[in-house]
C-alpha cells in the first residue's frame, strides 16, 4: 500500500549500541507521534552480538522498528544504504545511535525538508542556535573543526561532518554511484546526488551516555581517502591543484592548533 504524504522511514546504522537502543527508540516515536507523524524505524547493525537484536524483538510489539543483521559487510556508510534500500517511505532521515544526536529535533527537520525549497537539510552543531556539550573533548573538537574546514569546499554547510540529515528517495536513486569509505555518508550523497539547496537545522550535540566511541585512527584515515576520492569526482579538472592547496591549509590548521595548546 502506498505510504502516507508525510511518512518517513529513519534509518539508524548501529554498532555494539545495546545500551542505547531502547532509549533511542522511545525518543524517536515519542517525538514522532506529537508531531503526528507516520514512521518507520530500520536499524541496521553489524553483527554486534551485543543483545540488540533480543532488544529489537522486545520493541517490535509497540513500535514500528526493523532489524537489519548484517553478518559479513561491515561500516556505517554501506550500512546508511542498506536500510535505504530496505525503506518503504519516499522521506529519509539518518541518525545515529549514541544519542548525540536528539531525536526531537527530527519533526524539524522534517518540516524543512518539506517547504519544497531544499533537497537536503542537515542537523548542524556550528551553525544558527547549534552546540556542543560543554564536556566535549577539546580533541574531539579540534578534530571536528580540522575535518569540518577540509569538507567546506565541497559543500556549503557549515556542519558537513554531520551524521543527522535527511533527504528524498529520488535524491539518493539519482546519485551517481555510490562508494563511501568510512563514515561520512552524508558527504557522499550531498556531493553525488549533486544537491544545490541545502538547508540547516541547529541542534545541541550532547555527550555520548552509553556505549564507547567508533572513532579511531583507522577511520580518520578513511575519512582522508573519502575526502580524496570526493575531489576527484567533484573537481575533475583541477583535482592535483585542489588536493595542494588542501594539504597547505591542512597543514596551516594543524600549526594554528598546536599553537593553540601550546
Amino acid at each position: 500500500m502506498p505510504s502516507s504524504l508525510s511518512a518517513v522511514s529513519i534509518i539508524v546504522p548501529t554498532f555494539r549500541e545495546a545500551s542505547n537502543i531502547e532509549p533511542l527508540v522511545e525518543r524517536v516515536f515519542a517525538s514522532l507521534a506529537q508531531a503526528k507523524r507516520e514512521a518507520e524505524l530500520i536499524l541496521v547493525d553489524d553483527d554486534s552480538q551485543d543483545g540488540t537484536e533480543a532488544i529489537v524483538e522486545s520493541l517490535g510489539g509497540r513500535y514500528p522498528v526493523r532489524l537489519i543483521v548484517r553478518r559479513e559487510e561491515r561500516g556505517l556508510s554501506s550500512a546508511v544504504l542498506v536500510g535505504f534500500c530496505e525503506a518503504k517511505h519516499d522521506r529519509f532521515v539518518v541518525l545515529d545511535a549514541d544519542l548525540q544526536h536528539p531525536p526531537e529535533v527530527i519533526p524539524a527537520i522534517l518540516d524543512r525538508l518539506d517547504e519544497g525549497d531544499c533537497d537536503f537539510v542537515i542537523g548542524t552543531r556550528y551553525g544558527g542556535e547549534g552546540s556542543v556539550a560543554d564536556d566535549w573533548p577539546l580533541l574531539r573538537r579540534l578534530a571536528s573543526c580540522i575535518a569540518t574546514l577540509l569538507a567546506r569546499p565541497l559543500v556549503p554547510l557549515s556542519d558537513p561532518m554531520s551524521g543527522f540529515f535527511a533527504l528524498h528517495r529520488a535524491t539518493w536513486e539519482g546519485a551517481d554511484k555510490l562508494d563511501p569509505v568510512g563514515y561520512k555518508i552524508a558527504l557522499e550523497l550531498y556531493v553525488k546526488g549533486r544537491c544545490k539547496r541545502p538547508a540547516e537545522v541547529p541542534i545541541r550535540f550532547a555527550t555520548r551516555a552509553a556505549g564507547e566511541s567508533k572513532l579511531s585512527f583507522a577511520q580518520q584515515v578513511h575519512y582522508l581517502q573519502h575526502l580524496c576520492r570526493l575531489y576527484r569526482f567533484r573537481f575533475p579538472v583541477f583535482t592535483g591543484a585542489v588536493l595542494f592547496v588542501v594539504l597547505i591549509s591542512v597543514g596551516a590548521i594543524l600549526l594554528m592548533a598546536a599553537r593553540a595548546l601550546w
